[in-house]
């Protein structure tokens, strides 16, 4: 499949799904004015082509409200709880949004995600094949090269970074943008049926999934302007408040207390303090006074 077909699927079901219910006709319309058209029309033909293509690739329903003779999308509750769906949409929402504003982009500042494009279907490719992969990798804390053979089971992004994650001698995450050369090879893997990235890092902040420990309940207390951010954007799925007054709120976590946590509370500062576990609080006063002691110098 083509990424301009891709495209253009992901715009019709952005289409449909912004507008809730929409005539051929508006669709029509709509297509002749976005740069994806060139201009042209959208023939019926080919409109009825791409709800099918949209509904075998990701799995969602295109149907006619005869009623009214509107599209819509059925199965609505369905895209919502898909993940990858939803971010695929989500992601090509944005993306046509930022085609159809080429002539203000010197005032649009992106983020860039490095490694994605050069590894990333490979190893979604090896993955549907079940196919192990060699990997040359230097990872930031070593100055040499590895070559190994991996399983490749799930890949993550998270914080601008893909990771893949897999099994060579144990389970291990790898960064793509630390791999200088990936191949595939035709050597078979069999992979768990129950295995699952979302259950992998159920009880994890981010990529970080150390077996040697076990969830905890942590608390933190946030100030409370800090917390509104907190509210809408939260640390991890288990966050409960379980505390508001004008000062400050309290919240909950239940999750593994992994390092790259850790980091993340750290550079809020002043305004997020450990108040539970006492070991995971002390290891953050730790980290604190190592990097008091650094100015101090």
């Amino acid at each position: 499949m083509s990424k301009t077909l891709f495209k253009n699927y992901i715009w019709l079901v952005d289409t449909i799904h912004h507008t809730g219910g929409i005539t051929f006709e508006e669709i029509n319309r709509k297509w002749i004015d976005c740069e994806l058209s060139d201009g042209k029309e959208l023939p019926i033909r080919t409109f009825h082509n791409w709800r099918k293509k949209v509904e075998e690739i990701f799995n969602v329903n295109i149907e006619c409200r005869k009623s009214f003779n509107e599209y819509y999308i059925e199965n609505e509750e369905d895209l919502q709880s898909d993940s990858i769906s939803n971010w695929l949409l989500n992601s090509f929402s944005v993306s046509n949004l930022l085609i159809e504003s080429k002539k203000i982009k010197n005032r649009i500042s992106l983020e860039e995600v490095p490694s994605g494009d050069k590894y990333l279907s490979l190893i979604l490719e090896s993955m549907q094949e079940n196919k192990k992969l060699n990997i040359s990798y230097k990872s930031y804390l070593s100055e040499n090269e590895n070559n190994f053979t991996m399983s490749p089971y799930f890949v993550k992004l998270f914080k601008q970074r893909w990771y893949v994650i897999g099994e060579s001698d144990m389970m291990r995450v790898y960064a793509l943008d630390r791999i200088s050369s990936l191949t595939k090879t035709n050597e078979k893997f069999i992979m768990s049926e129950d295995m699952d990235v979302e259950n992998y890092f159920q009880n994890c902040y981010g990529i970080v999934n150390d077996c040697s420990l076990t969830p905890q309940t942590i608390r933190l207390r946030i100030a409370a302007k800090q917390s509104n951010y907190v509210r809408d954007l939260p640390f991890h799925h288990s966050q409960k408040e379980t505390e508001r007054n004008d000062e400050f709120s309290i919240f909950e976590y239940r999750l593994i207390p992994t390092y790259d946590f850790l980091q993340e509370i750290m550079k809020y500062g002043s305004q997020i303090e450990v108040l539970s576990p006492v070991d995971f609080r002390n290891e953050l006063s730790a980290m604190i006074e190592e990097a008091l002691d650094a100015y101090q110098k």
